[in-house]
């Protein structure tokens, strides 16, 4: 995809590995300036189901292709998303209205995603030997455990990180020699068309996988079929569990919201310790537009620090540069949709109109809505509630580790928490104690390295992505038992 197809262009879909058109297409529009940046083909139902006869098809050859050819396909895609970094990056931010700067490290971000399946497909699945004749009945029986693919993922992808979500998908899937069908955010599927386009250039399996722009009224067909065993979802806790309730007997791993707690302890008191947490929570809860399920939303500051760290972070955000996001100086850019801008700005107003102090933000233009911070946040209004997925946080006075962490767990959701703490025996407590898949200690919520286990806990989702750990929701166990062995 050359950068001047970037605009106006009409992109074919994946089929099978090969490129497919449909009968209509759709646009994919810039939510900062709403150009028209590409049309999309869309595929039939009867293209979808060649795709899924496909995969269903090719899955016991997959499943055996000799891990050397998944890795160095999984190697392949690697290098060309590094050597096409900047034109894929444009790409980001013109079908997402993420800042470039963002977008250049979301791609860098899945460069690393298929670089350690690579690594993962040449070590799994390597066999675990186990001694039976710990009892008289196991004398000269040996058991050897193996991983194998459940069969055909359906990856779900949402819009708010394009490439790297969908590689997410993609790369343990095939890692794992296990067939995909991706459909990606219909909002902005130009990104899983790259990718599409970077697998056709390796010599995997024609079936093994396909990249299908669908609309979601078109997903509850997909999910139904029983030639899709496993579905890998991120997005919404509402359609998550929809998906789950839908089908109970198939194995989902689901990546929902949150509404990610930094908590900064009474320890973290220096000058230098409360500017560095201002900035960092500045900056991730506006990075993306805020629309992460892991940005900053709540601040829960010990009374010791609160007074000082309060008119740092209404600085810090503040100092965010807000506006084009081509422009190599913004920070913060639109939302995905002025729909998505104006839910923001509603539940902003209710929380105000209930008696939240605003410090600063507080406004929309368009699909734009200025970074906010907002005290006082009342109980029971959707902002204390829900994730907001947008540029908004609300910072919160307590009294002591105990009550802070209880502030932590006093939401449906359990994604991760940061923990700004210098104590080591704080930082295991805090593992202890919050009700979160992960415990960032030192920093906010929102950091995720891509081979670590990421997932939640509550309303926040089942499974674990992180590449090592998708593929074990891929994969599961068969146990072989040999006899009359001289062990």
């Amino acid at each position: 995809m050359p950068e001047k197809e970037v605009a106006g262009a009409t992109h074919a879909f994946w089929l099978a590995g090969r490129q497919a058109t449909g009968e209509d297409t759709f646009d994919v529009a810039s939510p900062w300036d709403g150009r028209v940046v590409a049309a999309v083909s869309v595929p039939t139902d009867a293209q979808v189901e060649e795709a899924v006869a496909a995969a269903y098809a090719v899955r016991d050859e997959f499943a055996a292709t000799p891990a050397h050819v998944r890795a160095a396909a999984l190697d392949h895609v690697a290098r060309r998303l590094a050597e096409r970094t900047e034109e894929i990056a444009r790409l980001i931010s013109a079908e997402n209205g993420k800042p470039v700067k963002w977008a250049r490290g979301e791609v860098g971000r899945a460069v690393s995603v298929f670089r350690f399946a690579g690594e993962e497909a040449r070590r799994f699945n390597g066999g675990d030997a186990q001694r039976l004749d710990t009892d008289a009945g196991g004398q000269g029986r040996l058991a050897l455990t193996r991983r194998f693919p459940k069969g055909v993922v359906l990856g779900i992808a949402p819009f708010n990180f394009p490439l790297n979500l969908c590689a997410h998908k993609i790369a343990p899937a095939v890692a794992a020699g296990a067939p995909i069908i991706l459909k990606p955010a219909p909002a902005t599927p130009l990104s899983a068309l790259v990718l599409g386009e970077l697998l056709a250039e390796t010599e995997l399996p024609a079936g093994s996988w396909s990249v299908l722009p669908v609309a979601n009224d078109r997903m509850p067909a997909l999910v139904q079929d029983e030639r899709l065993p496993v579905i890998s979802f991120t997005g919404s806790e509402k359609v998550g569990y929809a998906i789950m309730d839908s089908v109970p007997r198939k194995h989902c791993t689901l990546e929902l919201g949150g509404n990610g707690a930094a908590v900064v302890l009474a320890d973290w008191s220096s000058d230098e310790d409360l500017d560095r947490a201002a900035q960092r929570i500045a900056t991730f809860s506006n990075y993306q537009g805020g629309q992460s399920c892991i940005s900053v939303q709540r601040v829960i500051a010990d009374a010791a620090v609160y007074d000082r760290l309060l008119p740092r972070i209404v600085a810090a955000v503040e100092a965010q540069v807000t506006g084009d996001p081509d422009d190599e100086a913004t920070d913060v850019g639109p939302l995905v949709s002025e729909d998505a801008a104006q839910r923001v700005e509603r539940w902003v107003d209710e929380a105000v109109a209930a008696g939240a102090v605003l410090h600063t933000g507080g406004a929309r233009d368009g699909a734009s809505y200025a970074p906010t911070v907002l005290t006082d946040l009342p109980d029971g209004t959707t902002l204390a509630c829900e994730e907001v997925f947008g540029p908004v946080l609300s910072v919160r006075k307590v009294h002591g580790e105990a009550e802070a962490f209880a502030a932590v767990n006093d939401s449906k959701y359990g994604l991760q928490a940061g923990v700004f703490t210098h104590d080591l025996r704080t930082a295991f407590r805090a593992h202890r104690a919050l009700e979160v898949g992960g415990v960032i200690v030192g920093d906010v919520p929102s950091y995720r390295a891509d081979q670590m286990p990421y997932g939640g806990a509550k309303q926040s989702g089942v499974g674990r992505e992180g590449v090592r750990f998708a593929m074990d929701d891929y994969t599961y166990e068969r146990v072989m038992v040999l006899t009359g062995l001289a062990l």
